[in-house]
């Protein structure tokens, strides 16, 4: 994989999930949605779907345990620090050849720049929400997600 290729890749998968803000019942659909992918693939994941800094659906599949939802939350408080995936977070820190501890100082306890969580933003690029899942390796996590969220606001995958 070339580096800077999957990095302009994933920015564009980014700018294309750009949507209007949704509900809480329509975070519940993303998260069921995002259950029925897993159950297809014979995965067992933990999902989690946030709105303005509220979880408004968690999940944790038969076969998964409280690691799953830990990843998910390092996950998600790199996504809703930076407002980039979780997964272009971690392009880049190999990019520059560093970690955001040595960067920003963040502890690895809380903070994770490995893929599955993403941002869920509008056009003007405010982020007002995410959604992550852990279960999978880290490029397949991150993959689900911008599939299924990018038929849930109709939108081509990149």
């Amino acid at each position: 994989m070339d580096l800077q290729t999957e990095i302009e890749r994933v920015r564009a998968q980014e700018a294309a999930l750009a949507c209007a803000p949704f509900d809480a019942q329509r975070a519940w659909e993303l998260g069921v949605a995002l259950r029925e992918a897993a159950l297809a693939r014979g995965a067992s994941l933990c999902i989690e779907v946030r709105l303005s800094g509220h979880t408004v659906f968690l999940h944790a599949m038969p076969g998964t345990n409280p690691s799953n939802a830990d990843w998910i939350r390092r996950k998600r408080n790199t996504v809703e620090l930076l407002g980039r995936s979780s997964y272009a977070v971690g392009l880049q820190m190999t990019q520059e050849n560093t970690t955001l501890a040595d960067k920003m100082g963040l502890p690895l306890r809380d903070y994770a720049s490995h893929g599955g969580c993403v941002p869920l933003r509008d056009a003007s690029g405010t982020v007002w929400g995410s959604v992550g899942v852990s279960g999978l390796p880290q490029l397949q996590d991150h993959e689900l997600v911008v599939e299924v969220l990018g038929a849930f606001v109709g939108r081509a995958r990149a």
